[in-house]
This record gives C-alpha cells, structure tokens and sequence, in this order.
C-alpha cells in the first residue's frame, strides 16, 4: 500500500462533539462510547451526519488521568439542541497536512512518526509548522463500515511559514 504525505484545505463543518478525560483506552473501543452517544442524539433528533473525527486534545505530556479526547461528528443542517454532554463547534477552513492509510496494512504509530517526522522536515525547510493536535476522520462509523476503517485519514493542521 502507497502512504504518501500532502499538505491540503480542509474543508471547515459544524461539528457534534463529545469529550472524554482519561487515559487510553486499549482493545479498540476508544471512544466508541463517545460516538455512539453522538449517533443516537442524532437519530432521535434526525440530524444529518457526515464525517467523523477523533483526536488527543492534550499533549502526551499531560498526565493520564486528565488527558483529554474528542468525539465529534459531522452534523449538517442542525436545527436541534445539543444536550447530554454533546456540544456544537466548528472546525475552520485550514491547511492540513494528510496521510490517509488502511491500519491493517499500515500501523498507525508507523503513520503517526512517519507525519511527525515529515512536518519537522517541512519546518527546518521553512514551509509549514505544525499548528494544531493530530486528528483522525473516518467517512463514516470505522466499527461497521470496512470502507470508513481501512480510509482513515490523519490530519495535522498546519502554518505556512513562507
């Protein structure tokens, strides 16, 4: 499988969204509790949906049991309340650097130093810095859609430096 690095305009959206506080959470089930909360508010509410995005908000340094992370979930044409926990936010139009791969042919932590790796360089040559937390979006629920598991792209937003 070809992983290839870009840097693109990420197309901004109005978001749903769901914080979780606490370490890691091994086995494949991370935040799947987050987003299940999201997609049954939203059916109750008949919300559109569209893209989904998971990310650290907090840097490895903070400790684990206040590290923070986020469910959100594309939500089109919401005329409905955010309750229950769920928040609205919008994510900007940006520059994103992007890698999209398949985690089962590709390790994520391969992905995740290949992009920090790339960034840095892109830095030293004086074109891009890192401008925000790593994020990862799916085109759909990655636990049933084998097509929205094996897309996932990773995004950094990032600053022009020239």
């Amino acid at each position: 499988m070809l992983v290839d690095f870009k840097i693109k305009k990420f197309s901004g959206c109005r978001v749903a969204s769901v914080t979780y506080v606490g370490p890691y959470r091994e086995g494949g089930d991370m935040m799947r509790e987050e987003f299940n909360q999201i997609v049954k508010w939203a059916r109750k509410n008949r919300v559109r949906t569209g893209r989904w995005f998971f990310a650290m908000l907090d840097e490895s340094e903070i400790p684990d049991k206040k590290r923070r992370w986020e469910a959100a979930i594309e939500v089109k044409g919401a005329k409905a309340e955010a309750q229950g926990g769920i928040r609205f936010r919008e994510f900007a139009d940006q520059l994103v650097a992007s890698v999209t791969f398949d985690p089962e042919k590709v390790s994520p932590r391969v992905i995740y130093y290949g992009l920090e790796g790339w960034l840095e360089q892109r830095r030293k040559d004086r074109e891009y810095k890192s401008a925000g937390p790593p994020r990862e979006v799916y085109t759909g629920d990655p636990w049933r859609s084998a097509r929205a598991w094996a897309n996932v792209e990773v995004q950094v937003p990032v600053k022009k430096l020239r």
